[in-house]
């Protein structure tokens, strides 16, 4: 790989060799429990003033003087009130920035004026959406605008679905390089998973299925594996039962596959079928040992379980209620610090040939890792022409490859290795 690049300023979009832009990127959501892990991550990584200019916004300018005091920013670090509701304010906040990071979820819910105002800007996005609902939505409502403005629009940035997608793509990488060849099949199997759950995810979850309740067609895109491709391909593996991987262990469905398979599918298509069109991908949760059956069985129906749970209507408002952590809430420092997560990734290709790759990550997926991936998602797009990605809606692998893995590596304590 080439060395890694600090973030600068693009020569694109300039006037007289000055950027067009105050910031380089700025953290919409920032008074929220993950946007301000973005802002500890990118205070503590860049500081306030360097080659990375940087700003926090929201939609109260006491919250943000507030939080920037108690993460120890310096008093002349940025501050921007915008609402999401505010379309004035928030074309006026994509005016001023290379790169928008937003936190604010749900997104079927607040995300769409934001979204908008860049895309009219032509200025670079990158969310945490796992929401694949409204992803369909946008895709389909704003990416031709996309395209014509040169705003590059990149969904699902943190936990869902980076280690996933740029796992996949690592190793079909290497996958040509061994064999000439990319492995027909892949495999995504979750070996260690340890962290909080979050109130955010959880809040896009019930807003998802509140969005189902509304229009019971959308149970079809949910399960469909290419809802976010702009054609369907081969038959996929349904992911929904216990299976035995030979030499592996037993695996069980994987909560996260439904959003983590569309976009692997949608990097294949946006790579004009690197993968190729036979390409089939499924991700589950594997359990190894003696006791692997046992537990992948009680896995599922947890799982099955949970999902009964959820859409039992007076459940969910006691959940609403009680039991869920909110939008804004999260595991303390100590579970951030003492999570982590490893996926293998299992390989074959047409001729039998066979490769295994992993991604580890070295914080709690839904927070410690997942603020500091869409940090430098934000950042490598920022440092990514538009003659190698020119405008449209992306999956993170398909924007930003092997510079994207690379600073992921040196920046915010991913590993991608290979096994065999």
């Amino acid at each position: 790989m080439a060395p890694l690049h600090r973030s600068r300023v693009l020569e694109d979009r300039t006037e007289g060799g000055v950027s067009a832009q105050e910031f380089n990127v700025v953290v919409y959501g920032a008074t929220g429990f993950t946007g301000r892990l973005v802002a500890e991550h990118l205070l503590r990584v860049y500081g306030a003033e360097g080659e990375v200019r940087w700003a926090m916004a929201g939609r109260d300018m006491d919250k943000l003087r507030a939080v920037s005091a108690e993460i120890g920013a310096p008093m002349n670090l940025p501050l921007i009130a915008a609402d999401a509701s505010d379309v004035n304010a928030l074309e006026a906040l994509a005016h001023r920035t290379r790169v928008i990071i937003t936190t604010v979820g749900p997104y079927q819910r607040y995300g769409e004026p934001l979204l908008a105002a860049c895309v009219r800007a032509g200025t670079d996005y990158v969310d945490l959406c796992g929401e694949p609902n409204w992803m369909a939505a946008m895709i389909a409502k704003y990416e031709q605008q996309a395209k014509q403005s040169s705003a590059r629009i990149v969904f699902s940035c943190g936990f869902d679905s980076i280690p996933f997608d740029c796992g996949v793509f690592f190793l079909q990488q290497e996958a040509k390089q061994r064999f000439g060849q990319p492995a027909r099949r892949v495999r995504g199997r979750v070996r260690r998973m340890k962290g909080g759950f979050s109130g955010g995810t959880l809040a896009s979850l019930l807003a998802t299925q509140d969005a189902v309740k509304r229009d019971p067609k959308l149970v079809r895109a949910m399960m469909d594996p290419f809802a976010l491709s702009p054609e369907r391909m081969v038959a996929q593996p349904a992911g929904d039962k216990v299976v035995h991987d030979e030499g592996l262990g037993w695996s069980a469905p994987f909560i996260m596959a439904a959003i983590n398979t569309k976009n692997v599918h949608r990097t294949n298509a946006l790579l004009n079928y690197a993968y190729g069109r036979d390409f089939t991908y499924d991700e589950m949760q594997l359990f190894e040992g003696e006791t692997g059956r046992g537990q992948a069985r009680a896995a599922a129906n947890q799982a099955k379980l949970q999902n009964g749970l959820l859409n039992f209507p007076p459940t969910r408002a006691l959940l609403r209620r009680f039991a869920l952590p909110k939008p804004g809430e999260g595991p303390s420092k100590e579970q951030r610090e003492s999570g982590i997560y490893d996926v293998l990734f299992i390989g074959e290709a047409a001729d039998g040939a066979s490769l295994r790759a992993a991604v580890r990550g070295d914080k709690d997926p839904g927070y410690g890792s997942t603020s500091k991936m869409i940090s430098e998602a934000a950042l490598c797009l920022a440092d990514t022409s538009r003659e190698t990605t020119p405008g449209g809606i992306w999956t993170p692998a398909a924007a930003m490859g092997a510079p994207l893995i690379e600073r992921l590596q040196a920046r915010a304590g991913l590993t991608f290795t290979l096994e065999n």
